[in-house]
C-alpha cells in the first residue's frame, strides 16, 4: 500500500496502477487527510478493506466535467457536503452571508453551492444517469427524513428525494459504509440494498417493509405544526442502536423513505482502529500556496478520545448524528496519536484539547447502554443525573496524567465542552483539582447558556442552581491552589421559551457577577434538533407544551442587547426592552439598574452619583414569563419578518413590537471581562 494521499487526478490514479476507482468521493470541504475530517475516516476505512477510492474536493458544481477527473467508478459515488451542513457554512443566523469558509483553501468562500450535497447528488445524476449514489455527513445525517428548513423557511424532503441519490449512510458511517460497499462489490443492486442498519433508502411500495413504525406523512407535516412536532418526537426516540425502530415517511402513493435503525457503536477495538489508519495528517499539498486549511489549524494539536454524548442539549444535533452512548478509544491509542504530534516540526509542547463532544465522557452513562440502549423516554442528566449514572472520572484523569508525561509535552489543555454538571456528579473532586491545576490556561469556558429556569428547561440544560454550585466550587478550588482563573460563561439569547422577562433576568445576574461577553450567540435552528422544532412548530415535542418563541428579529436583537446593556451602542434597544417587560426600575442611578436615563439634568445626575440614590428602586414590573407562544424557534434574526409581534398564541413582551429591527450581527466565541475586585 503506498502511503501517500488518495488520487485526486488521474495522474495520482496511474501512479497507484489504477484504471478505474471503486468508489469516487465528491466533498464539499477541501481535501484534509486527517481523522477529524469525515471524508479522510470513511475513505481510510474503505481503503482499509481493499477498495480503490479517489478524491474529488470541491468540484465546480457549474461544471460537469469537474466530477469526470477520476472517470466512472466501477461500484459508486460517495457525497458528502462536508464537516458542516451548507446553509451553517455559508449563512450566519441573521442569515448574511458569512465572508470565510474556514473548509476551503485559504479560508475563501463560494468554493461550494448551497444544499452542497443535493446539487452535488444532481450534478453526478446529470452525467451518470445509472450510477450508485450514496450521501453521508452531517448534512446528509441531519435531513435524512423530512425536516424544517431555517434558510427557506419552509418543510423540506428528506434529501434523498431531492439529490435523486440511492442510499444515506447516517451517523458515523464507518460500519454501514462497508456493509454498503460490500454489497455493491457482490453484484447486488443499490435498489436492492434495504437491509443495513444506519441507512435509509426509497421504495415505490412497502411490501417487504413489515415491522417499520410508520410517520405522519409529509403532506401531514407540511401542512400541520402539530403532526410535525408528533413526528419528529417519534424520530427522536428512535435514535439508538439497540432501541431504535425501522421508521417508514410516505411522500406519495408510490414513493416512501425507510430509514433503518442505527449502526452499532464502535467497540473501543474498532475506535482505535480508525484512527490508526494511515492518514496523512495534513492538507493536500495543492492548498499550500493558498495558505492551507484554517479549519485543520484548530484541530491538528487535539486529540479525539470519544464520540457520542448523553448530555441531551436540545439545541444540539449530537443525538441525531452521532447517538447518546459514549464511544472511546484505548489510553494506548490516544497516548500513540500524542506521540506522532510531538514529532510534528511545528509542535510547541502544547495539546489543544482532548476531547470530543463533551470531554469528560469516558463511558456510557450506565451498563445497560451497551444491550438495551438508551432510554427513550428519559435523559441521562437531565433534569437530574439519573441514579444509574456512572459519574466517574478516573479513567480520564488516569488518561490525562500519561499524557501530561509524554517527553516534550508541556502542558494539555481541555478545550472540547466540560459538562459541569457531570462533574459535580462525581462524589470526588480529584478531576476538578487536576482540572484546574494542570489542564486550565486562565480562563475555563463552560456552557450554562442560560440563568432562567424555564428556559434552562427547554434547553434541556441544568438549573441555573447547578451551575452556580460549580462557580462556587471552581473558585473555591483555584483559591486552594492559590491560582487566579476564571469561568468563560458561554451563553445563548432568544431560544424557545425566552421572553424579554427572561433575557432581563439574565442581565441582571450579569450585573451581579461583573461579567460583560462581548459577543453572544443568538439560537440557530440547525436541521434536526428539538429546539428547532419548537422555533417552527411553536410545541415541545416531548410534552406538546405550547412554547413561547422569540421569532420577531427585533425582539431578538433587544434579547441580544440585554446580554451586552453596557454596550453604548445598545443603549436604545435596553431602553426599549425595559420598558417592554415593564422593567423601567431597572434605568437609573441606583447600582443594581442596567442604564441611566439618558438626558437627565447633569447637577441632579452627579447629586444622584454621589448619594448613591437610585431613579427607579421601586416595584420590578411584571414582565409576562409564560411561555404559551406559538411557532417554536428562538434563534436569531435573519428573515422570518413576521410582522407585528413574534407569532404568538398569546401576547408576552415581544408582541408590540414591529420589525423594522435587525438582529445583528452573528455572535460566536463568548469572551468576558471580569469586573475588578472580583
Amino acid at each position: 500500500m503506498i502511503h501517500d494521499f488518495l488520487p485526486v487526478c488521474r495522474a495520482d490514479m496511474e501512479k497507484r496502477g489504477w484504471d478505474q476507482c471503486d468508489f469516487v468521493y465528491v466533498c464539499g470541504d477541501a481535501y484534509v487527510d486527517h481523522p477529524s475530517f469525515g471524508s479522510a475516516i470513511i475513505s481510510r476505512v474503505l481503503e482499509s478493506y481493499g477498495y480503490k477510492v479517489g478524491i474529488i474536493a470541491q468540484p465546480d458544481w457549474k461544471d460537469k466535467e469537474s466530477i469526470q477527473v477520476l472517470g466512472r467508478p466501477r461500484l459508486g459515488f460517495l457525497v458528502s457536503a462536508g464537516n458542516m451542513d451548507s446553509m451553517v457554512n455559508h449563512y450566519s443566523v441573521s442569515k448574511r452571508r458569512r465572508d470565510k469558509d474556514s473548509y476551503t483553501p485559504g479560508g475563501v468562500m463560494g468554493k461550494r453551492p448551497d444544499y452542497a450535497a443535493v446539487v452535488y447528488c444532481n450534478l453526478i445524476r446529470s452525467v451518470y444517469k445509472d450510477i450508485p449514489i450514496v450521501i453521508g455527513g452531517i448534512e446528509a445525517s441531519l435531513r435524512r427524513l423530512a425536516h424544517y428548513d431555517y434558510w427557506s423557511n419552509k418543510v423540506k424532503h428528506s434529501i434523498l428525494v431531492d439529490s435523486q441519490a440511492d442510499l444515506i449512510s447516517y451517523g458515523m458511517g464507518e460500519k454501514s459504509i462497508v456493509e454498503i460497499a460490500d454489497a455493491l462489490n457482490s453484484g447486488l443492486d443499490v435498489k436492492d440494498i434495504t437491509f443495513i442498519d444506519g441507512t435509509v433508502y426509497k421504495t415505490d411500495s412497502l411490501d417487504s417493509v413489515y415491522d417499520a413504525v410508520t410517520l405522519p406523512s409529509y403532506d401531514e407535516i407540511k401542512t400541520d405544526k402539530r403532526r410535525y412536532a408528533e413526528s419528529f418526537n417519534i424520530q427522536y426516540k428512535n435514535t439508538d442502536a439497540f432501541s431504535g425502530k425501522r421508521l417508514v415517511e410516505q411522500y406519495r402513493d408510490n414513493l416512501y423513505v425507510v430509514q433503518n435503525p442505527p449502526a452499532k457503536p464502535l467497540s473501543v477495538q474498532e475506535m482505535d482502529d480508525v484512527y490508526a489508519l494511515p492518514y496523512m495528517r495534513r492538507w493536500h499539498p495543492s492548498y499550500d500556496a493558498a495558505g492551507g486549511i484554517p479549519a485543520f489549524s484548530e484541530v491538528k494539536f487535539s486529540l479525539i478520545s470519544n464520540r457520542g454524548c448523553f448530555g441531551g442539549c436540545n439545541f444540539c444535533a449530537l443525538t441525531f448524528h452521532q447517538g447518546r452512548i459514549v464511544q472511546t478509544r484505548s489510553h494506548d491509542s490516544i497516548v500513540d496519536e500524542a506521540k506522532l504530534l510531538t514529532e510534528e516540526p511545528d509542535f510547541k509542547g502544547y495539546i489543544h484539547d482532548v476531547g470530543g463532544p463533551t470531554a469528560n465522557f469516558r463511558f456510557p452513562a450506565c451498563e445497560k447502554q451497551m444491550t438495551a440502549g438508551v432510554c427513550p423516554e428519559r435523559q441521562c442528566l437531565f433534569p437530574k443525573p439519573c441514579r444509574n449514572l456512572r459519574a466517574d472520572h478516573k479513567d480520564y484523569i488516569a488518561l490525562l496524567r500519561r499524557l501530561r508525561d509524554i517527553p516534550k509535552v508541556k502542558k494539555v489543555f481541555i478545550r472540547s465542552g466540560i459538562r459541569f454538571d457531570y462533574l459535580l456528579a462525581d462524589p470526588s473532586r480529584e478531576f476538578l483539582k487536576e482540572l484546574c491545576q494542570y489542564h486550565v490556561s486562565g480562563q475555563l469556558k463552560v456552557a450554562p447558556e442560560h440563568v432562567a429556569d424555564n428556559v434552562l428547561k427547554r434547553m434541556g440544560k441544568p438549573e441555573s442552581s447547578v451551575y452556580r454550585q460549580f462557580m462556587k466550587e471552581y473558585k473555591d478550588m483555584n483559591e486552594r491552589l492559590g491560582l487566579k482563573q476564571y469561568l468563560v460563561p458561554y451563553l445563548m439569547s432568544s431560544h424557545p421559551g425566552s421572553t424579554l422577562t427572561e433575557a432581563v433576568e439574565l442581565a441582571e445576574y450579569l450585573r451581579d457577577l461583573g461579567y460583560m461577553p462581548e459577543q453572544v450567540q443568538d439560537f440557530y435552528p440547525t436541521p434536526s434538533t428539538i429546539s428547532t422544532c419548537m422555533y417552527y412548530t411553536g410545541y415541545d415535542c416531548r410534552t406538546m407544551e405550547k412554547v413561547y418563541v422569540p421569532i420577531n428579529p427585533h425582539e431578538k436583537a433587544m434579547q441580544r442587547a440585554l446580554i451586552q446593556y453596557r454596550n453604548p451602542k445598545n443603549y436604545d434597544l435596553v431602553a426599549e426592552a425595559l420598558k417592554i417587560a415593564g422593567r423601567t426600575d431597572l434605568i437609573g442611578f441606583d447600582k443594581k439598574c442596567l442604564i441611566r436615563p439618558r438626558n437627565f439634568d447633569k447637577s441632579v445626575r452627579d447629586e444622584k452619583e454621589f448619594h448613591g440614590h437610585g431613579a427607579g428602586s421601586g416595584s420590578r414590573g411584571t414582565g409576562s414569563r409564560n411561555e404559551k407562544g406559538r411557532n417554536a424557534n428562538g434563534k436569531s434574526a435573519g428573515g422570518r419578518n413576521a410582522g407585528p409581534g413574534s407569532r404568538n398564541m398569546e401576547k408576552s413582551p415581544g408582541s408590540k413590537m414591529n420589525t423594522a429591527g435587525s438582529a445583528g450581527k452573528k455572535k460566536g466565541i463568548r469572551n468576558v471581562h471580569k469586573k475588578k475586585g472580583n
